[in-house]
């Protein structure tokens, strides 16, 4: 199973809000699929289960001042799906402060990791969970089968 990436944290700066709304992911699952598909694998579609765990993510490291796939309590991405009950997810990226759906691409499009999990044929679904705040926003881009 491929292991979560962390995106480089670049230095805070006011940044504009971005929606965690699905009007406000669907950019990113846009470029996801391009991406993907040039690659040659099948577009992902949507997964509700996957972008409430990946929402709840984000929100947490905003709300307790934190940057890593492991949350203080010790939990991975995979156990917190388990407990939230969602069984398909299979991969992780996270960012931080990049103020719109491209720069966030960019970022992860630019790390081995990240871009090995994008670019992932075997993934079918995609959650992102996306919180505003200062020092962010926050993302949390979850893959699924």
């Amino acid at each position: 199973m491929p292991e979560p990436v962390a995106a480089a944290v670049p230095a805070p700066d006011p940044v504009p809000a971005v929606a965690d709304t699905p009007a406000g992911t669907e950019p990113v699952l846009a470029l996801v699929n391009q991406l993907r598909t040039a690659a040659g694998c099948a577009a992902v579609t949507p997964d509700d289960g996957l972008a409430g765990v990946a929402r709840a993510h984000s929100a947490d490291m905003r709300d307790r001042t934190y940057f890593s796939h492991t949350d203080p309590d010790g939990l991975s991405p995979f156990d917190r799906a388990d407990r939230a009950g969602v069984t398909n997810a299979r991969a992780e990226n996270i960012a931080r402060g990049q103020a719109d759906a491209a720069a966030v691409m960019d970022a992860w499009m630019n790390s081995a990791g990240h871009r090995r999990n994008i670019l992932d044929c075997s993934y079918r679904t995609m959650g992102l969970g996306i919180a505003s705040g200062t020092g962010g926003p926050w993302w949390t881009q979850m893959f699924g089968v």
